[in-house]
């Protein structure tokens, strides 16, 4: 499913989504898509497990630029547990996981993505 720039902002607000998108800037010996989870839940990021278990730690400065002139959105990556840029032309929601309540989004999380090994870490970004 595709969305537009502000559809996806409005989605990342309450839910971690399952993204996958064309590499802005191809790597060798990787894929040309990239899959993520991400979000921009406040609520969740802001938690003490969201600090704890993401590492998050809140933006100290404005972006330098609009990304939205550029098509892209800043997302919370939980696997790189950092903020990226998302080309939202080639973007396509693979997945949508509530996080409100939180227990929902925790119970997905320590059921499916805390087993993950590093190994297939990698594998769900890579495909």
């Amino acid at each position: 499913m595709n969305l537009s720039a502000t559809g996806l902002m409005a989605l990342l607000q309450t839910h971690v989504v399952e993204l996958r998108f064309k590499r802005r800037h191809r790597k060798p010996g990787f894929a040309d898509q990239r899959r993520m989870l991400c979000t921009n839940d406040k609520d969740l990021l802001l938690s003490n497990d969201g600090r704890k278990v993401f590492h998050y730690i809140p933006p100290t400065e404005p972006r330098k630029y609009n990304p939205l002139t550029k098509n892209l959105v800043g997302v919370f990556d939980i696997f790189m547990q950092q903020y990226r840029m998302v080309n939202v032309s080639s973007c396509d929601v693979i997945a949508v996981i509530p996080t409100r309540p939180p227990d929902k989004w925790w119970e997905y999380f320590n059921n499916q993505v805390l087993k993950m090994s590093a190994g297939q870490k990698l594998m769900f970004m890579n495909n």
